[in-house]
C-alpha cells in the first residue's frame, strides 16, 4: 500500500547553523526527552534549506535526526548502523550518484522493515513503480504536520506488525 501526502506550502525559514544543544532543548520542550531517548531518523536530502525544514519538523515532532546530503552517504549510514535506524526519510532526486529510490531499496536490504518516506516535488508519478512496498510519499512542498505525520504512521504500523 502506498499513500500520497501533499500540501500547499512549506513554512519559509533562513537557513541557520543549529547546535546539538538547540536540538536536545526543543526535544524536552515536546515531552522531556532527550536526543539519546528519541527514535533516529535518518534524513536524505541534498539541498540545505529543505534540509534544515525536515531535521526540524522531525526533531519538533520527538526524533532524533541523522543527516545524510548524499545518497552514497545514506547508503553507507544504512550499511553502518541500520539496526539503530527507525525510519527513513528520503528526497527522491538526490544529484549525482544514488537517487532515494535507491537508497531505500538498499534500506529495506538491511532492515526489511523499515518505514520509508519519500520526498519529492517531481517524481510522484514515478512512485508506483520504483518505491518500495509500504511507504509514504510527500509532495513538496509540504507542512512539517504531514511530514511527521508520514513518518510516525509508518514507525506505528512497523512496531503493530513486530509486536503483532
Amino acid at each position: 500500500m502506498q499513500t500520497r501526502l501533499s500540501a500547499e506550502w512549506v513554512p519559509r525559514a533562513v537557513a541557520t547553523a543549529r547546535t546539538s544543544s538547540e536540538a536536545a532543548a526543543r526535544a524536552s520542550a515536546v515531552g522531556d526527552i532527550t536526543l539519546d531517548d528519541a527514535v533516529l531518523i535518518l534524513l536524505v536530502e541534498d539541498e540545505p534549506l529543505m534540509l534544515i525544514l525536515a531535521q526540524d519538523a522531525l526533531e519538533h515532532g520527538g526524533y532524533s535526526v541523522l543527516e545524510a546530503p548524499t545518497g552514497e552517504e545514506a547508503i553507507r549510514i544504512l550499511t553502518e548502523r541500520s539496526s539503530e535506524i527507525a525510519g527513513l526519510v528520503t528526497d527522491v532526486r538526490l544529484g549525482k550518484g544514488a537517487n532515494g529510490w535507491e537508497v531505500a531499496r538498499h534500506g529495506r536490504e538491511q532492515k526489511p522493515s523499515l518505514p520509508v518516506v519519500y520526498l519529492t516535488a517531481e517524481s510522484a508519478e514515478e512512485w508506483a513503480a520504483h518505491g518500495v512496498p509500504k511507504s509514504l510519499l510527500v509532495q513538496k512542498p509540504y507542512t512539517s504536520a504531514q511530514l511527521s505525520t508520514a513518518i510516525s504512521t509508518l514507525i506505528n504500523e512497523a512496531s503493530i506488525t513486530t509486536i503483532g
